[in-house]
């Protein structure tokens, strides 16, 4: 299963940018233009436009041309699945560490 081992790394690293994930994110509404990205993301046209060609390349977003526009979506919504996941762990992760600041707190130096 090397094939299936590579093909994941490849993808968690096409993941591996915040914006790219705030891109995501923002294509769980549906499909939405270089220019709708940048002005939700505050994050110049270029800027969006790279990470897209990544994301692209990756096969993760796929593009459907319309006049002089390109309207972007993901190429399978269980994508969100798998962030939504990613977003409850960091949610298990962030209690923990509140959790073990809270009993550090508790103890006095003396």
């Amino acid at each position: 299963m090397p094939q299936v081992a590579e093909f994941k790394a490849e993808f968690f690293k096409a993941l591996a940018h915040s914006v790219r994930i705030r891109i995501l994110d923002c294509l769980r509404s549906g499909e939405k233009s270089v220019n709708e990205l940048s002005d939700l993301l505050k994050i110049e046209p270029a800027n969006v436009s790279q990470q897209l060609a990544l994301l692209r390349f990756r096969n993760i977003v796929t593009g459907r041309k319309s006049g002089s526009n390109v309207f972007y979506s993901v190429t399978d919504p269980k994508l969100f699945k798998l962030l939504d996941v990613a977003k409850e762990i960091f949610n298990s992760h962030l209690v923990g560490v509140r959790e073990m600041l809270r009993e550090v707190g508790k103890v006095t130096v003396g």
